[in-house]
């Protein structure tokens, strides 16, 4: 239907909302940022339209220098040819972590925090996942808020203090990657990093899929940081593919009723899609379906510095329309309907 050649989409009662934005994602639909490939940036990015995604941080892994810059060369080259979800920029995840807390990721990999190793890459690179606490990192920090202030610092892949934690938020830290994963256990002695995120501003996420945080950790997460709280997938290229074996940073992981491990059985990402990442809060916490919504729209745009995740004039047209039960039934991408639900 057109009224005065203008498209009109009948949502039929369903919900509206901007489209989802994706701060942390390696991969989806089999390919993976690592992968280096053009082919791999186009196949995470029509898959994620599925999910109601419509734009995202490519995300890359503690992996040799020579294939972090691999991968970072071709999302710099090819970021803006892909079709689907927009690709607004890199999470470099690694290598500047703790090797104590390497998670799914390489120990043998993790670097000192070193400019030089990105130099080509900061325009592109739009939050670094860092451990505060190794040698160098403060002085990386600082260096790059100063020069670089659009890069958000993340602590992450960290065993850093509570005191710690505070002190790299003076820096210019100003965000948590996947708070309780891969970082020290809260206790009531040693707070630790969770204990300063919750005693401060920094924006934080989550990954919402109840495996890798309990309802109850992520009720009690939502009641400490509310409108500063963010979910994310962390999805790997096993992401809205079927169980079986898959690759993550060289490593063999095993994907099983919806949880992704390695061998010794380390969890490796997830297979969290953004719309069912909404369903587990709204379903699993008190968290209204506003508040939801707006932890993959209108907060990511905002620690992000674009102008997305709010339907209004002078905002790009990126649209999700949803069901009930958050099940995606059309996805937009800058006013083009790019997925439609058969």
């Amino acid at each position: 239907m057109h009224i005065n050649d203008l498209e009109v989409i009948d949502a039929k009662g369903n919900y509206v909302s901007a489209g989802f934005i994706d701060l942390h994602i390696h991969g989806s639909g089999g390919a993976d940022a690592m992968d280096a490939t053009p082919e791999a940036l186009e196949t995470i990015s029509s898959t994620l339209l599925q999910t109601g995604t419509t734009s995202f941080l490519a995300t890359t892994m503690t992996m040799s220098i020579e294939d972090i810059d691999n991968a970072l060369q071709n999302i710099q080259d090819h970021k803006e040819n892909v079709s689907g979800a927009e690709i607004l920029g890199i999470h470099l995840e690694g290598p500047f972590i703790n090797a104590s807390k390497h998670g799914a990721q390489d120990k043998k990999y993790v670097q000192k925090p070193n400019i030089e190793l990105i130099q080509n890459y900061l325009h592109e690179i739009k939050m670094i996942t860092i451990a505060p606490e190794v040698d160098g990192a403060e002085d990386f920090v600082k260096k790059l808020k100063k020069k670089h202030p659009h890069i958000i610092l993340s602590i992450g892949h960290s065993d850093s203090s509570y005191e710690k934690s505070k002190e790299s938020f003076s820096w210019g830290v100003s965000h948590a990657t996947h708070l309780f994963n891969a970082m020290n256990s809260y206790h009531h002695r040693t707070p630790g990093i969770v204990g300063a995120v919750f005693d401060s501003d920094v924006t934080c996420d989550i990954i919402a899929d109840l495996i890798h945080t309990h309802p109850s950790t992520l009720e009690l997460t939502y009641k400490m940081k509310k409108e500063k709280l963010i979910l994310i997938t962390d999805a790997m290229r096993a992401g809205c593919m079927k169980c079986g074996s898959y690759d993550l940073g060289g490593q063999t992981v095993t994907v099983s009723d919806g949880k992704a491990t390695l061998k010794d059985g380390t969890l490796a990402g997830s297979v969290l899609k953004l719309n069912e990442a909404l369903e587990n809060m709204t379903k699993h916490t008190s968290m209204t379906r506003i508040e939801a919504i707006n932890a993959v729209t209108k907060i990511p745009a905002q620690i992000l510095g674009v102008k997305k995740g709010q339907l209004k004039e002078g905002y790009d047209a990126d649209i999700v329309i949803f069901d009930e039960d958050f099940s995606i039934i059309s996805t937009l991408v800058a006013g083009e309907e790019k997925y439609k639900r058969g």
